[in-house]
């Protein structure tokens, strides 16, 4: 995510530290470079020259010259404006309507359909709200299976009439059927039309007149780049959309239409999608999103994601089993588990600051854990239960079980026994701490 935009913006900040001073002289040609940064990751020419000029304007306003750490205070007027830029602040959905309507438009192939699966598991799981997912997609073949195999992922009821042509009826019909259900939100998955297909776009439009949603949302393949900013807008002067999700964000080196897009349609941008699995979707939050893209990381995030997948009753069992040296392999088998639901390996190293740039030349991929896992497996619950009881026998027949070495099996012993030590010694701070410290004893070593 970001990874282009984030090395060009890091060799423009040098031009600033190979001077001996800090002058208005290199802060413009700072800001230039910049400028070429931004363009390059396929910002618009006049977003990215107001950018760097308002950057500019406030740091000779603020005495930037003359300050005691001139670099570091540009960065942080640079990560500021670029927040500004973003939105400023998270913006939140409005669900206010008794069902509350959540209307998906956008282009054919933008992921309209697992994102709509993604925000009822959101909804869901963490906003305790009982959602349904409407098929109103009655052009594309399979269209409905596909949201029906989706809402089967996250448990979520699905409404659709296969042989009807008509959205509005569907619509209607869905919602009565909500709320003899007691569903509390309905998403209502909509066919990917081109903004120029006027007959399409005129069936939105009456859809949305019909059904009056709380929230009509665009979603958007940001790797499309400036051509899904031009996109928005086209699809804006016609729906007044509320907000923008930007799908396959974990896919965009570049950046530009998560810069761009606010500018340009004056609508925030409310979710993003970071992966395949049903729980990668994240609010947008532009500070954040600011740091990730000048390699600061977002522990806010990934702490955030954490929490939302860790069961509380649950995580005091495991205090509990720390305290008195129980915890085992059916408790570090189950931690992975978490880990692994949080979404790619990869990403969620790179919210930890500093850690980006050196893992981005890194293979990192989601079988980092099958050997570990494999190796567990491999044991007898007495084992799991009883690690103690590992003597150089058993670990033999583990590592033949489970298709590794002894050497692989013995480091995975030594790095259970200081995740456990290391897990007993924090369990006297704030519980997060244990998570988060559990969770980096149990993160696969970096390759160097």
């Amino acid at each position: 995510m970001f990874e282009n935009l984030s090395e060009r913006l890091e060799r423009s900040f040098k031009i600033l530290k190979g001077e001996g001073k800090i002058t208005e002289l290199n802060v413009a040609a700072t800001m230039k470079d910049i400028r070429k940064a931004l363009m390059e990751a396929d910002v618009s020419y006049n977003v990215a020259k107001s950018f760097t000029n308002d950057v500019k304007e406030k740091a000779l306003g603020m005495n930037v010259l003359t300050a005691v750490k001139p670099g570091q205070l540009l960065v942080k007027l640079v990560h500021d404006e670029m927040a500004a830029l973003m939105g400023g602040e998270a913006v939140g959905l409005n669900l206010t309507g008794k069902p509350a309507i959540i209307l998906m438009s956008g282009l054919q192939g933008s992921g309209k359909t697992t994102f709509s699966g993604k925000l009822a598991n959101m909804l869901k799981t963490k906003n305790h709200r009982r959602p349904m997912l409407v098929a109103c997609d009655v052009y594309r073949p399979a269209a409905i299976n596909q949201l029906q195999v989706v809402g089967g992922q996250v448990d979520v009821p699905v409404y659709c009439e296969p042989d009807s042509k008509d959205v509005v009826s569907i619509a209607n019909n869905a919602l009565r059927e909500a709320k003899a259900k007691g569903c509390d939100v309905v998403i209502i998955d909509t066919a990917g039309r081109l903004a120029i297909d006027e007959d399409m776009m005129r069936e939105i439009e009456t859809l949305k007149n019909a059904v009056n949603p709380d929230e009509t949302l665009f979603v958007v393949d940001s790797m499309t780049g400036q051509d899904a900013v031009n996109t928005a807008k086209t699809f804006n002067e016609r729906l007044d959309f509320d907000g923008v999700v930007l799908t396959k964000l974990d896919g965009d080196t570049r950046g530009g239409a998560a810069l761009s897009i606010r500018t340009v349609v004056n609508k925030p941008i409310k979710f993003i999608g970071t992966g395949e699995k049903m729980e990668a979707i994240d609010v947008f939050h532009p500070a954040r999103m600011a740091d990730r893209i000048l390699g600061m990381g977002d522990v806010v995030s990934l702490v955030e994601r954490a929490q939302q997948l860790y069961d509380e009753k649950e995580a005091q069992e495991l205090v509990k089993k720390i305290q008195k040296n129980k915890f085992d392999f059916n408790d570090f088998m189950s931690q992975i588990q978490q880990i692994k639901k949080m979404g790619n390996l990869k990403e969620l190293a790179s919210m930890i600051p500093g850690v980006g740039k050196a893992i981005k030349d890194v293979d990192i991929d989601d079988d980092a854990f099958k050997s570990i896992e494999a190796i567990i497996q491999s044991m007898t619950p007495q084992e799991r239960a009883n690690p103690q009881i590992l003597n150089s026998s058993r670990r033999m027949r583990i590592a033949k079980g489970s298709g590794t070495t002894i050497q692989e099996v013995n480091k995975l012993l030594k790095q259970f026994d200081q995740t456990r030590k290391m897990m007993q010694a924090v369990t006297n701070t704030s519980k997060m701490n244990m998570m988060m410290g559990a969770m980096r004893g149990k993160m696969p070593k970096m390759p160097q």
